[in-house]
């Protein structure tokens, strides 16, 4: 693809020198951290989710395609039994204090020269996963794919549940409009709403409708999809963040972006989705950048699927989606080294 094409030369060539620790034809080094997390939402099962994707074989395949890859195990989180709702925000303390977490675990992967894959857990978990991310590379674009903007503040969220909220927390220019919370002091915004980008939106409050026209962010929602193809969709993508400059990319890919025909098994589905191949077509997309630095891929949740075909599609779906990520080519792959047998 020509753009994402010209955003790897970026990153490669400006001021002569590399500027990302991978180059895109080499398959990079990978740190999984696993986050066992459900409280930014109601519905249990979502903290299965890490396990789930690593027994569908995650770390073997991809071993398999060449990447070096390293399984830092899950993180654990402190218990809040008494987490009263603070206004209308749900169970706060325990939110706060796993993101703190999850953010000094992922600066660590990412100080070992990893590219980070965060298994969820619930979405409130990139709060931590940026935050860490920006802690240790610096100035981040955010690639978000998913249903939901999770753009409202805790005082435009009509649930409460903070899983829709994690964007807010980290926009420099919503900062203003976030109230303190506790457990949440060490958290400061790190992100611009210059540099993200939304892919596969279709279910929208109107307070985060305001604040993504409000703040101009680049959106790409299913009317769009429908419109343009998903083709021009990462191609528009690719330059508008080569505009930007060459920052390390966060993939933060939540499985309800595909249609819930594919992956029922999560919390919050909704009709209307990208197709699988849309949705491996925005990896294999990302990949060829040369800029990822980060993956999260959250809201695999096994007790929403009606049958266990539904949860087997999620999760394979997931760790598909991931393995696109990776260097994975539908067209087909071999290994540098290859040499085919001579007679």
């Amino acid at each position: 693809m020509r753009s994402a094409r010209k955003l790897q030369q970026l990153a490669l060539t400006v001021n002569g020198r590399s500027l990302h620790h991978h180059h895109p034809q080499r398959a990079p080094a990978v740190g999984i951290i696993g986050a066992p997390f459900s409280k930014g939402q109601p519905r249990g099962g979502v903290e299965k989710g890490p396990d789930l994707i690593r027994t569908a074989g995650l770390l073997q395949k991809l071993q398999e395609q060449g990447c070096e890859a390293k399984d830092y195990g899950n993180l654990t989180f402190e218990e809040f039994p008494d987490d009263e709702p603070v206004g209308q925000v749900k169970n706060a303390r325990a939110v706060g204090s796993a993101n703190q977490r999850l953010s000094e675990a992922v600066k660590a992967v990412k100080k070992d020269g990893h590219t980070t894959v965060m298994l969820g857990g619930d979405h409130s978990l990139a709060i931590g996963s940026i935050h860490g991310h920006s802690a240790a590379v610096g100035q981040l674009s955010v690639v978000w794919v998913d249903a939901h903007s999770d753009i409202n503040t805790p005082l435009t969220s009509t649930t409460g549940n903070m899983h829709g909220q994690p964007v807010s927390f980290l926009l420099h220019e919503l900062q203003s409009k976030v109230p303190a919370l506790p457990n949440f002091s060490w958290l400061k915004p790190c992100l611009s709403a210059r540099d993200l980008v939304y892919i596969g939106l279709r279910d929208v409050d109107p307070g985060e409708h305001y604040f993504l026209k409000f703040l101009g962010v680049k959106v790409f929602s299913m009317t769009e999809v429908d419109q343009l193809g998903i083709g021009k969709v990462m191609e528009e993508t690719c330059d508008y963040l080569c505009t930007r400059g060459n920052n390390p990319i966060h993939l933060s890919y939540d499985v309800d972006a595909i249609d819930p025909t594919v992956t029922p098994a999560t919390g919050t589905p909704v009709v209307g989705g990208l197709t699988y191949r849309d949705g491996i077509y925005i990896t294999e997309q990302i990949r060829h950048t040369g800029l990822l630095s980060a993956v999260d891929m959250v809201e695999v949740n096994p007790l929403r699927a009606q049958t266990e075909e539904g949860v087997r599609s999620t999760v394979s779906t997931a760790v598909d989606l991931l393995l696109g990520c990776f260097g994975r080519l539908r067209e087909g792959n071999h290994p540098q080294e290859y040499v085919p047998p001579e007679p």
